[in-house]
């Protein structure tokens, strides 16, 4: 038996001796050509694209142009906001706290946060740090929203404070909604059992780690000079620089800004489950297992047939990311979006395959078409035009967007007038959890004025009966999802005084963190 043993153990060590160097990894064919028509397509006017396979950078590069109207070029470096992709980072500072024994995901937030607080008092009591992290507290979609977008007067623990004003909209854990303001709170946590608020933890133990020297962890870097993309949104049918978002009172939920060379540094780690290019560990397999693990599940129906191919099997909501299949495969992804920024991120932890595709324009069909491009490569799956997909529910989802709006505009009573002069609905306006709005009246003319959102001022034209249309100031510059325009319905008591006042968005189009709708604005002296 010993002979044969060592006989076996011969072979296969020649075996191993003849066997062929193994290949890098190959880019997929003609990616190149496939981005630029991707940015041709989408109006898209620079996007950073990174992979990485088998713990190596494969590509790291930039295409097209960083500003609209310039020469400039995306390179491996240039900076873009990467929004909701901070809150895996955000997740991961967590995860180091946790592995130091100094924090519990699964302990109360008044245990490190005392002061911390939301409508419901046992919710209160039970809302965990995981909780934080996975949208599921009972909170709305975006609920919370207008207290730091757009830049508001409120700090970050204002913002935390204020939460206990919200209503929440489901029973505590029974539904997914997306939310910000809790990531807020994570970073509050943060500072409370750290020392170090969310930017100079996340600097110093995982940035600086990583060797991540062009990241950033301020929304408002967005707007410094040098190799830094500008934002844009489409404005008339063309691309145009919109104004970024610059305020810092929510970086723990999406305020890094990087680029491709530096991206690639954190996939490759997460994908190692923290061991560093110098083997010692960021932190161990147990915080990606929590990462990476299915906490809220998240529903989702049968994809149009452009898309049929990209149909998941499983959705769900982990740490900070997103956990589904794709063709088969598990796959961890999440996506970003800022005014002018939308990126996406996606880890495949059996192919060792990171992608991340950062752009500088408001185009996720763009991100969307580039990295399933490149999953169907590394997956060996058939060559599909993502491209051409994107773009026909794209035009199909404008097409329905016009259509809602053109059929509301229809059906509205042109001849009717308001019940009351203008005056009388002129006054200070207050919500418990947003704070004091102002509508005034000069000259026939009602403007309307968000006490902690100096952005968020303008005329109200009357639409109809007690409903007004809140146009907000410089929204000619703006893209239809970030322009915002809002009804204000005034609800009269018998005596015709103004009892309260309703907003919501005009537009299907208007991005959901304008959560006017969650506002109950009652006059001040009442």
């Amino acid at each position: 038996m010993t002979r044969s043993l060592a006989l076996v153990a011969a072979l296969l060590a020649a075996t191993r001796v003849s066997a062929p160097a193994q290949r890098p990894p190959s880019l997929p064919p003609d990616l190149d050509a496939d981005v630029a028509r991707a940015l041709r397509t989408f109006q898209v006017p620079g996007v950073a694209v990174a992979i990485v396979k088998d713990g190596k950078v494969v590509l790291a590069r930039g295409y097209g142009i960083r500003r609209v109207g310039d020469t400039a070029t995306v390179d491996a470096r240039t900076r873009f906001g990467i929004a909701s992709n901070t809150k895996a980072f955000t997740a991961t500072a967590l995860g180091l706290l946790v592995e130091e024994g100094k924090l519990e995901w699964d302990a109360p937030v008044v245990r490190y946060l005392p002061w911390f607080a939301l409508s419901d008092p046992w919710v209160t009591s039970q809302l965990t740090v995981r909780d934080l992290l996975v949208h599921r507290s009972g909170l709305g979609l975006g609920a919370g929203d207008l207290l730091w977008w757009p830049t508001s007067t409120y700090d970050r623990k204002d913002i935390a404070r204020r939460l206990r004003f919200i209503p929440l909209a489901t029973s505590f854990r029974s539904a997914y909604a997306y939310d910000n303001v809790l990531y807020t709170v994570a970073g509050e946590v943060i500072e409370a059992v750290s020392g170090q608020s969310w930017e100079r933890f996340v600097q110093s133990r995982l940035i600086d780690r990583l060797g991540m020297t062009h990241t950033t962890l301020l929304h408002s870097d967005a707007g410094q000079e040098g190799n830094v993309a500008a934002t844009h949104g489409l404005v008339d049918g063309a691309p145009r620089v919109t104004p970024p978002m610059l305020s810092d009172n929510t970086n723990p939920a999406g305020g890094i800004n990087t680029g491709a060379e530096d991206i690639a540094r954190w996939l490759i780690v997460q994908l190692d489950s923290g061991r560093l290019a110098d083997s010692t560990r960021l932190f161990t397999p147990r915080t990606t297992r929590a990462l990476w693990s299915i906490v809220t599940p998240m529903r989702f129906g049968t994809y149009p047939p452009e898309l049929a191919p990209a149909q998941p099997q499983f959705l769900g909501y982990g740490l900070g990311l997103v956990i589904q299949d794709y063709r088969g495969r598990k796959i961890v992804t999440h996506t970003g979006g800022l005014p002018g920024y939308v990126s996406r991120v996606t880890l495949v932890p059996s192919l060792r395959l990171g992608i991340a595709v950062l752009t500088n324009a408001e185009s996720g069909e763009m991100f969307d078409a580039i990295t399933n491009r490149v999953l169907d490569h590394y997956l060996g799956a058939p060559r599909y035009d993502w491209i051409a997909a994107y773009l026909t529910l794209r035009q199909r989802a404008d097409s329905q967007i016009t259509a809602q709006e053109a059929a509301a505009t229809a059906a509205r009573d042109t001849a009717s007038r308001p019940s009351l002069p203008l005056a009388r609905y002129a006054g200070t306006y207050t919500d418990p959890w947003y704070g004091g709005v102002t509508i005034t009246e000069q000259d026939g003319t009602l403007r309307i004025a968000m006490g902690h959102t100096p952005e968020l001022a303008g005329r109200l034209e009357h639409w109809q009966y007690d409903t007004f249309v809140a146009r907000w100031d410089g929204r000619e510059n703006m893209s239809r999802e970030m322009r915002a325009d809002a009804f204000i319905t005034f609800q009269l008591t018998p005596d015709g005084t103004v009892e309260q006042a309703k907003m919501r968005a005009v537009s299907p189009a208007t991005d959901f963190s304008f959560d006017f709708h969650d506002l109950l604005l009652k006059p001040s002296n009442r």
